[in-house]
C-alpha cells in the first residue's frame, strides 16, 4: 500500500481559487463573519442554558437568534464554497479527464450553474417581495408571529436573494476565467 494520498488541490494555500477572481477573494475573507456568527451563537445557547437551568430566567430571543445566525451562515456557506471549489463534485469521469476536456467541462459546469443560481435569484425575489413589501407597496419586513416576534424570517429572505444573485455573478466570473485558461 502506498502512503500517497490522491489531492486534487495539493499546494494550493487555502482560500478563493485564482479563478473566482476579485469578488472570489472577498468572499473568501467575508467568511469569517459568518464562521464568528456561528460562534455567536453557540455563545447565545450557552448563556441561555444558564439563564434557564441555574437562574430560571429564560430568554424569549435566544433560539430565533441563534436559527437566525446559523441560517445565514449556511446560505452563505454555498457562495463560500463557490469561491473556493469546494463544492461536492462526482470526480470518477472528471479526473479521468484530459486538462482541455476538463477546462470545457468547467466552462460549462460554471455556465449551468450560473443559470441556476439566477433561477433561484428570481424565485427569492418572489419570497422577498411577499416577505418585505405590503399589498400596497409599502416597506414592512415579514415578522417571526413569536412573542419576540423579530424581522429575522423577512431578513433572512432578503439575504437569501442577495447571496444567489451574488452566486450567479461569481459562477460567470468563473466561466469567463475557466474559458480564458486563467489559473
Amino acid at each position: 500500500m502506498s502512503d500517497e494520498k490522491a489531492v486534487p488541490d495539493e499546494g494550493r494555500e487555502a482560500g478563493a481559487i485564482p479563478q473566482a477572481g476579485l469578488l472570489g477573494r472577498l468572499i473568501d475573507r467575508a467568511g469569517v463573519v459568518f464562521a464568528l456568527g456561528i460562534v455567536l451563537s453557540m455563545a447565545i445557547l450557552i448563556n441561555e442554558v444558564a439563564l434557564r437551568y441555574i437562574f430560571n430566567a429564560p430568554t424569549i430571543w435566544a433560539h430565533e437568534t441563534t436559527i437566525f445566525l446559523c441560517g445565514i451562515a449556511f446560505v452563505y456557506g454555498g457562495l463560500y464554497c463557490s469561491a473556493r471549489d469546494k463544492h461536492i463534485r462526482v470526480v470518477l469521469v472528471y479526473d479521468a479527464l484530459p486538462a482541455r476536456a476538463r477546462r470545457i467541462l468547467d466552462v460549462f459546469i460554471s455556465l449551468v450553474c450560473a443559470a441556476s443560481s439566477a433561477m433561484f435569484a428570481w424565485a427569492a425575489w418572489a419570497m422577498v417581495q411577499r416577505a418585505a413589501f405590503r399589498p400596497d407597496g409599502s416597506f414592512r419586513l415579514e415578522r417571526s408571529g413569536s412573542a419576540w416576534d423579530p424581522v429575522y424570517p423577512g431578513l433572512l429572505k432578503i439575504f437569501l436573494l442577495v447571496v444567489m444573485a451574488v452566486m450567479a455573478v461569481q459562477f460567470v466570473i468563473l466561466a469567463i476565467n475557466y474559458a480564458r485558461g486563467r489559473n
